[in-house]
């Protein structure tokens, strides 16, 4: 008997299912950060761990072994000479998985995966802010004018007409 075993195929058969990994594996290495389901991550961080792992060793070997599995030269050489790098000092433990609540369209639980030294995207300064804020304005004063102006003209060429 197999009490309480879980299935981490997604579904799918093996070929797809690596395919499935590959492919999380490679957007999370070049976006640091991904949203996914949250079974897909928990599956994804036991794959991105060891790689970043056997990347610390920093041999031809182990450069080799991660290019074996991710066949993406970005993907393994991002691992190699950055995550790895950046990772030296820590024993592992490199993820971490942020809970999001459910999507909207078929409940599906959602999580984020990130790095934990990810910091996110660099945001616009305050000046930079103000000055988009003033554009929107601005734009919404034109196209509110343009309107009324428009208004105006219909009302007197209806006036103006010939009858």
């Amino acid at each position: 008997m197999r009490h309480r075993v879980l299935k981490n195929n997604f579904g799918r058969k093996q070929g797809p299912r690596i395919a499935l990994m590959r492919g999380l594996v490679d957007a999370l290495v070049e976006h640091e950060r991904i949203r996914t389901t949250l079974p897909k991550a928990k599956e994804l961080r036991r794959y991105v761990e060891k790689a970043i792992t056997k990347g610390k060793d920093q041999s031809v070997h182990a450069t080799r072994q991660i290019a074996a599995k991710y066949p993406n030269k970005t993907t393994t050489q991002k691992i190699v000479k950055n995550l790895s790098v950046r990772f030296k000092e820590r024993p592992g433990g490199y993820t971490r998985i942020i809970k999001l609540g459910n999507r909207p369209g078929d409940q599906a639980p959602m999580a984020f995966i990130e790095f934990v030294d990810y910091n996110g995207p660099v945001t616009a300064k305050p000046d930079e802010k103000e000055e988009v804020r003033v554009k929107r304005l601005l734009a919404r004063k034109r196209a509110k004018f343009k309107k009324h102006k428009r208004k105006i003209q219909n009302l007197s060429r209806k006036n103006n007409r010939p009858t």
